[in-house]
């Protein structure tokens, strides 16, 4: 890399497995909370611990496969904008 190339934060690999490791910590405090903190929940289903984690990741995860199936649909060729 050139000494004149700016160097931005997450170009060190150290910041960025810190940065995972502050994501760790704060899904664990989050997750030791749900046993905590007492929630005014309007379903039963979200009385349960760790609810609303298992609920992202399960929403997430149907986003993605979602996406994939999409893609099938809206893909173009990759000469579509370059035919005249």
């Amino acid at each position: 890399m050139n000494s004149k190339e700016k160097r931005y934060i997450f170009d060190n690999p150290r910041n960025v497995k810190v940065l995972i490791y502050a994501l760790y910590v704060v899904c664990a405090v989050l997750v030791g909370l749900d046993f905590v903190i007492h929630r005014h929940s309007e379903y039963a289903l979200e009385a349960w611990y760790g609810f609303y984690g298992i609920y992202g990741f399960v929403a997430c995860v149907f986003l993605v496969l979602a996406a994939k199936e999409m893609r099938k649909i809206v893909r173009r060729r990759e000469t579509y904008y370059d035919d005249k």
